[in-house]
C-alpha cells in the first residue's frame, strides 16, 4: 500500500484542499498546528509536523508526530514523555553523514520522514535497500505529483509513502492517482482459430519498450476494439537472430492494443514514452513504457478466431514464423503454422470505442 501524506503547512487555499484530500480518501494530512487537525475526519490520519516550532504540551488530536531531532530531541526519548502518540524522525539527507543517519531512522523507526535536497534518487536507493525488511514506513518528500510516481517506483519497491505540499487545488488528486500504479486483472478467454489467410503487403508495427517481458507475457492486439489475441514477445529462442525480450512484433499498424485505464490505442499511434499494458497468460498486468515503435512493409497474414459464446476476434501479423501469440498454459504458438482447431489466449471487451476510450454507445465493426 502506497501512503499518500498531503502537507498543508503555507497552504493558502487549506478549505478547499482539505476537502479534496478528504473526498480522495488520502491516507494523512500533515500540518504544523493542531487546530487544523481537529476539523479532519477519523478516515484520515492526523500529523503533525512542528517544524522550526516548538512541540505544544498537549499532543492529543495527532495521531503521529514527527520530530526533527535538532530541534525536538530524539524520538526514542520523547516516547517516554508521550507513551501513546506514535513519534517519527525527520531528517534532511544533505552528505554521506545525514544518509547514514536516514539509514539508521529507516531501519528502527516507526515513521521516517526523508527529504532529500538533492534530485538524485541514489540516496534514495540506498535507504530503500538499507531499510529492506523493516517494519517502519518510510515517507518521501516529493515536489509535485510527477515526482511522487518516480519515487514510488524507485527499486521497483519503493518509498512507502510520499509526502507532497499542494500548490493548487487538483494536487491532491494528482498526488492519489501518482499512487495507483497497480492494474487489474484481466479475464481472459480461449479462442479457436477458425481461418487464416495471407493477406499481401502492409505495414506492421513492433513494439519496443523500456521494460523486459517474461516468457508467457506479451501485449493484446485486435484489428477490433472488442476481441485482442495475446501476442508474446520475442523472448524465446528464435533460428537465426537474437532474443528481444523487449519486444513484441504486434501487428497491423490500424490495430488496436490496451493502455492503462482500459484506454486502447492503435498501433500507429504509439511512439516512445507512450504506455501499453503488458499481460500474461493469467491475465495480470502492468503497464510498461514504450521506447521505440519500428513501422515496417511486410507481407501480412489474418487470423480469424472464435470465441465459445460466437465471438469473433481477427489479428493481422507480419507473414512470418518468428512471430508469435500465446495460448493456454502459456503456449508458444507460430503464426505461420496456425490452423483451424488451434488454441489461443485473447480478451474480450465488452464496450465500445470513442478515441480509445470505451463508451455505451452503437458501434459496428467488421
Amino acid at each position: 500500500m502506497r501512503l499518500t501524506w498531503l502537507d498543508i503547512r503555507g497552504t493558502t487555499a487549506k478549505e478547499a484542499v482539505l476537502e479534496e484530500a478528504v473526498h480522495q480518501r488520502l491516507d494523512g494530512v500533515v500540518t504544523d498546528t493542531l487546530e487544523d487537525l481537529r476539523q479532519l475526519p477519523p478516515t484520515v490520519k492526523k500529523i503533525l509536523f512542528p517544524q522550526g516550532k516548538e512541540l505544544p504540551g498537549d499532543l492529543e488530536g495527532a495521531d503521529v508526530v514527527i520530530v526533527d531531532p535538532r530541534e525536538h530531541g530524539d524520538p526514542a526519548e520523547l516516547a517516554d514523555v508521550w507513551p501513546g502518540v506514535e513519534l517519527g524522525r525527520f531528517v534532511e539527507i544533505t552528505d554521506a553523514e545525514t544518509l547514514e543517519d536516514a539509514c539508521r531512522s529507516a531501519r528502527s523507526e516507526r515513521w521516517s520522514l526523508l527529504y532529500f535536497r538533492d534530485p538524485t534518487k541514489i540516496p534514495l536507493e540506498i535507504v530503500i535497500a538499507a531499510a529492506a525488511g523493516a517494519k517502519g514506513s518510510m515517507i518521501t518528500v516529493a515536489q509535485d505529483a510527477e515526482e511522487a510516481r518516480i519515487v514510488f517506483g524507485v527499486l521497483e519497491h519503493g518509498s512507502d509513502g510520499v509526502m507532497m505540499a499542494p500548490v493548487t487545488v487538483g494536487d491532491a488528486t494528482a498526488l492519489k492517482q501518482a499512487a495507483v500504479v497497480d492494474t487489474p486483472a484481466l479475464d481472459l478467454t480461449e479462442l479457436t482459430v477458425t481461418a487464416t489467410e495471407h493477406v499481401g503487403m502492409g505495414e506492421r508495427a513492433c513494439v519496443d519498450t523500456c521494460s523486459h517481458f517474461r516468457e508467457d507475457e506479451g501485449i493484446l492486439v485486435g484489428s477490433h476494439s472488442k476481441g485482442m489475441i495475446l501476442c508474446v514477445s520475442e523472448t524465446h529462442p528464435l533460428p537465426y537472430m537474437p532474443t528481444r525480450p523487449f519486444r513484441v512484433n504486434a501487428g497491423a499498424i490500424h490495430s488496436y492494443t490496451l493502455s492503462r485505464e482500459g484506454r486502447t490505442h492503435y498501433l500507429s499511434e504509439l511512439k516512445s514514452g507512450s504506455k501499453v499494458m503488458a499481460v500474461d497468460v493469467k491475465g495480470q498486468t502492468r503497464v510498461v513504457t514504450v521506447g521505440r515503435v519500428k513501422i515496417e512493409s511486410r507481407p501480412l497474414i489474418s487470423i480469424d478466431a472464435v470465441a465459445e459464446d460466437g465471438r469473433a476476434v481477427n489479428l493481422i501479423l507480419q507473414d512470418d514464423w518468428h512471430v508469435r501469440v500465446l495460448g493456454p498454459g502459456g503456449a508458444v504458438l507460430n503464426s505461420t503454422e496456425l490452423k483451424p482447431g488451434d488454441r489461443l489466449l485473447g480478451y474480450l471487451p465488452t464496450e465500445d470505442r470513442h478515441v480509445g476510450y470505451p463508451i455505451n454507445e452503437f458501434c459496428l465493426e467488421r
